[in-house]
Order: C-alpha cells, then sequence, then structure tokens
C-alpha cells in the first residue's frame, strides 16, 4: 500500500509539472506595437523624429511579432487611418521581406503627409486598443507621437471606456503648447488626466520625450 501511495504520489506531480509546462508553452511571448501619429497642425513638422520611431521598431520586433501604424486626424475610429499593419512570418527571410515592404510604405507615408485640422486621439486608442486584442500577444504596447490635445469636430462623441487592459501606453515627444508655456500646470494637469483614464480601464501610462533614448521604449 506504502509504495502504491508512493507512486500515485509521483504519478500526480508528474501531472502538475507537464500541465505547468503546457502552459507555459500556450502563453504567447510575442509583442504587438500599435503607433499613432498625430497629424494635426504643427506635428506634421515633427516626422523625422517620428521617422526614426518607425526604424527603431523595425530594427526590434522579432518573427511572430505585430506592428500597426496610423494617424490621429479629425476621426481617427477609421480602417483608413491605418498606414500599414502586419504580423511578421516566423521566418526570419519572409519577416526581412515584409520589413521593408513596412518601410517603403512608410515613406510614401510622410511624402505625402498632409496636416488635419482636428485630433481624435480617443478614437485612435480606441482603434488601437481592438486591434491589439485582436493580435493576441502578450505584449501589448500603444505608442502615442502627439501633444496628447484632444480635439473633436462638431458633433463627435468619445465618452467611452477605451480597452487598454494590460497594455502599455507611451506617450512620445510630448510637446508644451503655448498655454502650457504660460501656465505649465495645463500640460501637467493634461498629462495627469491621460494618467488616469488609462489607470481606470487597467492599462500603464508612461511618457519618453527624449528620442535618443529609444532603448526603453518597449519595456514594461
Amino acid at each position: 500500500m506504502m509504495q502504491a501511495a508512493k507512486n500515485a504520489l509521483a504519478a500526480l506531480t508528474l501531472a502538475g509539472i507537464a500541465a505547468a509546462s503546457a502552459g507555459c508553452a500556450d502563453a504567447n511571448r510575442n509583442t504587438a506595437v500599435y503607433l499613432l501619429l498625430d497629424t494635426s497642425g504643427t506635428y506634421t513638422e515633427e516626422i523625422d523624429r517620428a521617422n526614426a520611431i518607425v526604424n527603431y521598431l523595425l530594427g526590434s520586433l522579432d518573427t511572430g511579432d505585430s506592428l500597426a501604424v496610423a494617424r490621429i486626424d479629425s476621426a481617427s475610429f477609421s480602417e483608413e487611418d491605418i498606414v500599414e499593419r502586419t504580423t511578421f512570418d516566423g521566418q526570419p527571410s519572409k519577416a526581412n521581406e515584409q520589413k521593408r515592404g513596412f518601410r517603403r510604405t512608410m515613406t510614401a507615408f510622410f511624402d505625402d503627409l498632409e496636416s488635419a485640422p482636428y485630433t481624435d486621439i480617443r478614437g485612435g486608442l480606441l482603434q488601437a486598443g481592438e486591434w491589439l486584442e485582436e493580435t493576441d500577444a502578450g505584449e501589448r504596447h500603444i505608442l502615442i507621437f502627439s501633444d496628447l490635445k484632444e480635439e473633436l469636430p462638431p458633433g463627435h462623441r468619445r465618452d467611452f471606456e477605451l480597452p487598454l487592459k494590460n497594455t502599455d501606453v507611451v506617450a512620445l515627444n510630448v510637446a508644451k503648447l503655448r498655454p502650457d508655456q504660460v501656465d505649465p500646470q495645463r500640460y501637467l494637469d493634461r498629462l495627469d488626466s491621460w494618467r488616469q483614464e488609462v489607470a481606470e480601464v487597467g492599462g500603464r501610462f508612461r511618457m519618453i520625450n527624449d528620442l535618443s533614448r529609444l532603448e526603453g521604449l518597449l519595456r514594461q
């Protein structure tokens, strides 16, 4: 009886180890990144910096990872605002070919970029969150290249909860507007408002203004 009990215990232990191993194997370790580019006002003059971010992402993401780039304009919750999106193939040679095609698409986009009169940030975030969910990636990042000042066209409503749970939201190159220079508290309040909104739905918010130090861009 004693030996039978030992054998049963050993079997249960092995089964537990196998289940744990299977769980680790099933976990999606891939990364998905959605880059939102503000195309309103003077942000069209910041294209060189945005271009550097795209180059960094193409060099950093691996096979199986996903990347999308979309513009923030007057009504950003639209498939038409997605400039390019892809999941890189599992074969490195095919993934590199995809990256070259992605780079060509972005070059054409930057060359023909026009300024938008309004800034629908929440519409862009909603579309970004939905796309990241579809990728089923284990690590999800939304990068926002913007001053974070939202201005909606008349009649547009954006009073919904953003789908940003377990998502790393990184604000990039958050420019200080002219009113911010008069009253810096406006700038701090704008950042704090977005930080709270992201945190309330289970996301994480941080800011990187020094774009010469992109090595921490995709850290969790």
